[in-house]
């Protein structure tokens, strides 16, 4: 499922737009701790969702296509 993993990137990026201007007014040591971890993690979530998008890695389990076959009785 392409279109969630898209998904998932316009949101990182939405989310990427929105913080961006305020990461220069971090003063203190704590500011900048949590500012440098949201950037690593939002970059774990690009990654992830790149890796899925270019086919790298499987898609999580509820986005797996479920292949359903039929079975025939042949009595």
């Amino acid at each position: 499922m392409k279109n969630y993993a898209i998904l998932r990137l316009l949101l990182a990026g939405f989310f990427l737009y929105v913080a961006w201007p305020v990461f220069p007014y971090a003063q203190t040591t704590l500011e900048q701790l949590f500012w440098g971890s949201w950037l690593v993690f939002l970059l774990l979530v690009v990654g992830a969702n790149l890796a899925t998008l270019l086919q790298m890695t499987r898609p999580p389990v509820m986005e797996q296509e479920e292949l359903r076959s039929r079975q025939v009785d042949m009595n």
